[in-house]
């Protein structure tokens, strides 16, 4: 088993395609005609997001508004540059929750939610001792 997708039901895909674009720098990869389906460049994982109305038919889930606590998951970003992609996001429209926090274990943490309401950590890699 590996991970290999991270689906988020977003209420406009498009407009959270364009948002992600802008607050993270994030490459388009593929957006279904419809417009109810898209996937982000992210590495090894694909980011997708699916409409809430085509994710509604097969299955049911909270809905994620930026008005509601975020749900109990968080998409991470590692960059080499968290305190400039940190304010890039607010300057997109995220929500701040947490600026640039030095860990004890030595990485660098943020947090902001997304135009969503979803969590997402911006934080530097983790120097994990071989």
């Amino acid at each position: 088993m590996r991970l290999s997708y991270v689906i988020v039901y977003v209420k406009n895909v498009l407009e959270t395609v364009d948002f992600y674009q802008k607050a993270f720098g994030l490459k388009h990869r593929f957006t279904h005609e419809s417009g109810a389906y898209a996937e982000m460049e992210t590495g090894q994982t694909t980011l997708a997001f699916v409409s809430e109305e085509m994710a509604k038919d097969s299955h049911s889930f909270r809905l994620n508004r930026t008005t509601e606590k975020p749900p109990g998951i968080e998409i991470s970003l590692v960059t080499d540059h968290v305190q400039k992609q940190f304010d890039q996001s607010v300057e997109a429209g995220a929500i701040p929750v947490v600026k640039p926090t030095q860990k004890p274990w030595g990485q660098l943490v943020s947090c902001v939610k997304d135009n969503n309401g979803c969590l997402v950590e911006i934080c530097s890699p983790i120097d994990i001792p071989s």
